[in-house]
């Protein structure tokens, strides 16, 4: 399986952007989530969906200004961001993982990363 996440750019705060991941081969894994690295810091965990059922999850520092969905048919996930602000610039990476429910919200349980997506907030 790959990975491509792609749509990132520059965008004023406030702004809105949308990114994408698409998947190439056949997807196995039980959620597909968002993951971002700004520089000098730790990849955290943005947002995830049960690819079967489409439950989602969000970090607290995004809820209610991004939302996270997906096209079965297409193999694409996509991450609506509004509301974005300075401290949202990353890289932005989407990885799938098996784990349970509760192990979304750790970025050490996905794998196969794909190429991340920049996206850089001005304020």
């Amino acid at each position: 399986v790959q990975l491509q996440a792609s749509g990132g750019g520059l965008v004023q705060a406030g702004g809105s952007l949308r990114i994408s991941c698409s998947v190439s081969g056949r997807f196995s894994g039980t959620f597909m989530g968002w993951l971002r690295q700004a520089p000098g810091k730790e990849r955290e965990f943005v947002s995830a969906i049960r690819w079967h059922g489409g439950a989602t999850y969000y970090a607290d520092s995004v809820k209610g200004r991004f939302t996270i969905s997906k096209d079965n048919a297409r193999q694409m996930v996509y991450l609506q961001m509004n509301g974005l602000k300075p401290e949202d610039t990353a890289v932005y990476f989407c990885a799938p993982t098996n784990g349970i429910t509760s192990s979304v919200y750790n970025p050490s349980m996905y794998r196969n990363w794909g190429q991340g997506t920049l996206v850089t907030v001005s304020s």
